[in-house]
């Protein structure tokens, strides 16, 4: 059975750290319930969709307002367990969080994406998103 739900819990967090890992390979599972319960003070959320009790895919987001764009969901992390690619599940998380925006009244649902990830831009494009900037940043 495919469910998908928020991760509140810390048994809940701690089981998206399998699938996040394959994104944010920096990230160590010691400190990994401790690092999103930081973010979720600032209103980051970790929505995860599961099969057979196991999280397969998982979303990182957060809701915020800007002059440029009002209110928006911003997508932090996005990833399916790379064993578990081409059944869907992607389109269905991406799917939630347009209709979690829709009903927290966003007018816009973004994300960054780095350059080198072809894959995930031709998934982008395929759910309709629009390439709308160039994100510039700088280690400091």
């Amino acid at each position: 059975m495919i469910s998908i739900q928020l991760a509140e819990c810390d048994l809940k967090i701690l089981g998206c750290f399998p699938v996040i890992f394959q994104l944010r390979p920096h990230l160590k599972q010691d400190n990994f319930v401790e690092k999103v319960r930081y973010q979720m003070k600032e209103g980051y959320q970790l929505a995860f969709l599961e099969v057979e009790k196991q999280a397969v895919a998982v979303a990182g987001f957060r809701i915020s307002n800007c002059l440029a764009s009002e209110k928006f969901l911003y997508i932090d992390d996005l990833v399916v367990d790379e064993f578990k690619r081409s059944h869907g599940y992607g389109q269905q998380l991406f799917q939630w969080l347009i209709e979690y925006a829709r009903n927290h009244e966003c007018k816009y649902l973004s994300l960054d994406s780095g350059v080198q990830r072809f894959a995930a831009h031709r998934f982008y494009l395929m759910q309709r998103m629009s390439i709308t900037s160039h994100h510039f940043s700088m280690e400091l």
